[in-house]
């Protein structure tokens, strides 16, 4: 008897395009992988009206849905209104209580209005503006992946991911997170598979690690 083959939609982190998961390979006899870009939202859409439309791309209700930072956050969303066999969450965060406290400051006190993402969203000089051989290479990877960098969309993303208000932790999640992420750090962060020197940006600079254990932390406990 053959294996069920599963189905697994994902999602980038904020600002990201759907090329932060090339290195990321899944036996194909047993997934069949697929990514979901960002959608620019209207200025007012709600999170969860937002996670809406993005169902629309889904075309298997019982499939597995893995997020990467402010996409963690939004598969979540996305999950209530499907069946996920199963919810999988990068360098994010399951709760507002594992938000970090200058997150929290942010949204208490409106700062994350302040932001020049007009700035921010152009990032075609970044490479040049870097000094040093590695600020040149990570600005040179956020050059590369970091392509959505529509100012409506920056602006929504960041509110929502700072504004987020969700108190429990949703049934049939895991969490993966790197012990070196400094943007949620793993200090404010419980329940999860540690994964050792991971960074915010590890499903790129450790899709090997994503590669040997993700196949198996899909399917434990699955059926």
């Amino acid at each position: 008897m053959s294996q069920e083959v599963n189905y697994i939609y994902f999602v980038p982190g904020l600002a990201a395009d759907v090329s932060i998961f090339e290195f990321i390979k899944l036996p194909e006899d047993r997934f069949v992988a697929k990514t979901l870009p960002w959608k620019i939202p209207g200025k007012k859409e709600s999170v969860e009206d937002y996670a809406r439309r993005m169902c629309e791309e889904i075309e298997h209700k019982n499939c597995i849905l893995i997020g990467v930072s402010f996409g963690g956050v939004i598969v979540q969303e996305m999950s209530k209104f499907l069946t996920p066999k199963k919810i999988i969450i990068i360098s994010s965060v399951k709760n507002k209580y594992e938000l970090p406290a200058r997150i929290k400051f942010a949204r208490k006190t409106k700062a994350y209005k302040l932001l020049p993402t007009s700035i921010i969203s152009n990032i075609k000089n970044w490479e040049k503006l870097a000094f040093g051989d590695f600020a040149k290479k990570r600005a040179a990877m956020y050059q590369r992946y970091l392509s959505m960098n529509d100012k409506v969309y920056l602006d929504w993303a960041i509110e929502k991911m700072v504004c987020w208000d969700q108190e429990k932790t949703l049934d049939k999640l895991v969490h993966i997170h790197g012990d070196k992420d400094i943007i949620f750090p793993i200090s404010n962060i419980k329940n999860c598979i540690i994964v050792d020197r991971g960074t915010h940006v590890m499903i790129v600079n450790r899709a090997r690690w994503f590669n040997k254990n993700l196949p198996q932390i899909i399917e434990d406990n699955l059926y």
